[in-house]
């Protein structure tokens, strides 16, 4: 039996975005969901933020948890340029529960610091898209 893996997704990885496509072969279930965090604008997409700031806010980043097997995690690990613990990776992968069932936890990508970008004020990273492309 293969092991299923919990990861929490929230910008182009959710299902109708660029990059759905790198896990939807290997997701075996979806569930919405929320952590704690922050958003921030990159462009063409958004990068979560686990900091000070999102702390004092009490912000919330609504997603999508969804389950994959180990080579859905490497293929998101690849696309996020995460190479492991210790290393230089663009995106850490970190383990989160979430904010409303404490029952439901596993990995999400996430930056340590905005890195310059700008804070995006929707806790869902399409309702953003959306009025962006207004």
């Amino acid at each position: 039996m293969t092991k299923l893996i919990s990861v929490f997704i929230y910008g182009t990885l959710l299902p109708g975005h660029s990059n759905h496509h790198v896990v939807s072969s290997f997701v075996h279930t979806y569930s919405t969901g929320q952590i704690s965090g922050r958003l921030v604008d990159c462009g063409a997409y958004p990068a979560a933020v686990r900091d000070a700031l999102a702390s004092q806010r009490n912000s919330i980043i609504r997603g999508q948890w969804i389950t994959v097997d180990r080579a859905g995690l490497a293929s998101m690990d690849a696309l996020e340029e995460f190479y492991g613990i210790e290393e230089q990776n663009d995106y850490e992968r970190v383990w989160v529960t979430d904010a409303q069932k404490d029952n439901v936890s596993g990995w999400v990508y996430v930056w340590g610091t905005s890195r310059g970008c700008l804070p995006i004020e929707e806790e869902y990273w399409p309702d953003f898209l959306a009025r962006k492309i207004l």
